[in-house]
């Protein structure tokens, strides 16, 4: 059976971009908006042209390069955010308007002091007047995580029937469970008149740690696109990371799902943006951290050199990261000393590394990690 197509959204360039300290020059972001056209994003989020200059001229220059992907700009439901997104997207191939505003109860009384009717109307006239400018038009319901699910319906449908071809639902807060999320896509889907002519997009934060699993959440309720990041970077506690979501999906036939993302790029990507933006990815980050494939417990580390599927349900290949690394340290065994051994020209027989390994231990617990350089000295010490 033919997979399931989901749409890879990165917003690595706008929503990535606005964690403190990581603002990029247009020159890299153009290297990076490359990068993920090559890496098979299907829409490239490059900035919120209105909101200075520099960002305008970034989607402009970025419209010009970017050969596959969708690039959206993104707006608030204000006619001139719109008209300005619109002239930054002049050059693009598969130009994207991103419009929307606020629909929680929360935003609705006290960011906006307005009322449900109002915030309909604003948003319909939003996506009507963007429809001037582009066919695809991208309406955000923020804080749609919070939003009453039966007000939430008559937001997507309005905006449906103004010409939206795609529905971002928000997480905005990062507050939902994923079943709760999961269960207000589903009710989308079975209670939005014409819902078939729009797309249903997830869009999640991290504030609870629940951003992937929520995303996921989303898709296997119905919804066709994923908004996420590089690395999981964004606002406060980051975005949902792309590296997860793809991943999740090609470990998991039984989802029958499956992206245009060309995995073998994921790590060299990941080096690219950390770099770009100083901001260190943690050692234990899932799929591109340093420790992702990463053994040094004895006991992984015997099950993996035996067979690499003992203990890494994904191969590090498929992500572009070289091999495996069996790391030495106190917690490593004979199998582990000896396989390290071997990769730089000593075959231990089993009576030697009987000898090496109680001086390899003596090492080990005085020092954190114990490379190759130090392996030669261990063995002609016991040898």
């Amino acid at each position: 059976m033919a997979k399931d197509f989901v749409r890879i959204f990165d917003t690595t360039l706008r929503d990535g971009e606005q964690v403190p300290g990581c603002k990029l020059n247009t020159d890299q972001k153009l290297v990076i908006a490359k990068r993920l056209d090559e890496l098979g994003v299907d829409v490239i989020e490059a900035g919120f042209p209105v909101s200075s200059p520099g960002d305008f001229n970034s989607v402009v220059e970025i419209s010009k390069i970017v050969k596959n992907a969708s690039v959206c700009g993104l707006s608030r439901a204000v006619k001139n955010d719109i008209k300005v997104a619109a002239e930054a997207l002049e050059y693009a191939k598969k130009p994207r308007i991103h419009t929307g505003i606020g629909t929680s109860d929360s935003h609705i009384k006290h960011k906006f002091n307005s009322s449900k009717d109002k915030i309909i109307e604003i948003g319909f006239e939003a996506v009507k007047y963007a429809k001037t400018f582009v066919y695809d038009v991208e309406f955000y319901a923020e804080d749609a995580g919070r939003t009453d699910n039966d007000f939430l319906a008559k937001v997507c449908e309005k905006m449906i029937e103004a010409g939206a071809t795609v529905l971002n639902i928000p997480d905005t807060t990062g507050y939902c469970l994923p079943e709760e999320y999961g269960q207000k896509i589903k009710y989308l889907l079975e209670n939005v008149k014409n819902i078939e002519k729009a797309t249903i997009s997830c869009h999640c934060h991290n504030d609870l740690g629940l951003a992937t699993a929520n995303s996921i959440a989303g898709i296997i309720n119905g919804a066709r696109q994923i908004e996420c990041t590089i690395n999981g970077i964004g606002e406060r506690a980051g975005n949902t990371s792309l590296e997860e979501v793809v991943m999740i999906m090609r470990q998991h036939p039984a989802l029958n799902l499956d992206t245009n993302i060309n995995s073998k790029l994921l790590f060299d990507t990941s080096n690219l943006v950390s770099d770009s933006m100083g901001m260190p990815v943690q050692p234990n980050k899932a799929i591109v951290g340093a420790n992702a494939f990463a053994h040094s417990s004895g006991i992984h580390q015997d099950g993996v050199i035996k067979n690499r599927e003992t203990y890494e349900i994904i191969d590090p290949h498929d992500v572009g990261v070289n091999e495996s690394a069996i790391i030495l340290t106190a917690r490593s065994g004979r199998a582990a000393l000896a396989y390290r051994a071997k990769k730089i020209g000593y075959n231990l027989s089993k009576d030697e590394l009987d000898l090496v390994y109680p001086e390899f231990l003596k090492f080990a617990d005085i020092n954190k990690e114990v490379t190759d350089k130090y392996i030669p000295e261990i063995i002609k010490k016991s040898i």
